[in-house]
């Protein structure tokens, strides 16, 4: 199967199985996941959302969390991995929100890469789940999966690499939900150590399948 043909296939059985996909991680507003996705880095969405809701209620604006202060904010994300660090960027963010942002989440990934604790992956989650802009956020769901189908060359050994690939041959306006698809997909059907190839539906045009457990 041509690399066109695999594209097509993935986008079409996910625009019939799960049209309109959406993040895990619990928000109300940009604000609330900026903050989810940067505790969100190396820790699950399920503990990131026992979390948060109490973490708004003391820190409900980016106002409020950059003028708190490190031993008020850590008390609350101390279960989250990486919780020094965490703190540490939620703080500067914050800041830098209400500095140069007039404390409103910016749209464009190059802006949300100046905040403290953002990166591509997050910048590209930000813009693409908040703002629908066409910015694909690779995270390890995302790599593995989308090499396994065929997606991506096999040769592609950074995220970046990754995301200009899928780039290049989604379309548009399915790049948003193609990031959900892929995540989704990784975390409860592609999982890393031992795929459930038995009840995966892409199996028809998957290599790893093809290579792996067809006869």
């Amino acid at each position: 199967m041509q690399k066109k043909e695999r594209f097509k296939a993935f986008i079409d059985y996910f625009l019939q199985n799960k049209p309109e996909p959406s993040t895990e991680l619990q928000y109300h507003n940009p604000y609330e996941l900026l903050v989810a996705v940067i505790l969100s880095a190396q820790c699950t969405d399920k503990r990131v959302n026992q979390v948060t809701p109490v973490f708004f209620k003391a820190f409900p604006t980016a106002e409020a969390l950059a003028v708190s202060h490190f031993d008020e904010v850590f008390p609350y994300i101390k279960s989250i991995s990486y919780p020094n660090n965490k703190t540490k960027h939620l703080l500067g963010m914050a800041k830098m929100l209400v500095k140069d942002f007039d404390a409103k989440v910016p749209e464009t990934v190059d802006d949300l890469q100046k905040l403290p604790g953002v990166g591509r992956k997050t910048a590209n989650v930000i813009s693409s789940v908040v703002y629908n802009q066409p910015t694909m956020a690779v995270d390890t769901h995302v790599f593995r999966v989308s090499k396994r189908l065929g997606l991506v060359s096999q040769k592609a050994k950074t995220p970046l690499e990754v995301e200009k690939q899928l780039v290049q041959h989604i379309p548009e306006a399915y790049i948003p939900k193609a990031h959900h698809w892929l995540i989704l997909h990784g975390r409860y059907v592609c999982i890393a150590r031992k795929p459930k190839c038995e009840v995966c539906e892409l199996t028809h045009f998957c290599r790893y399948y093809e290579k792996n457990i067809s006869v």
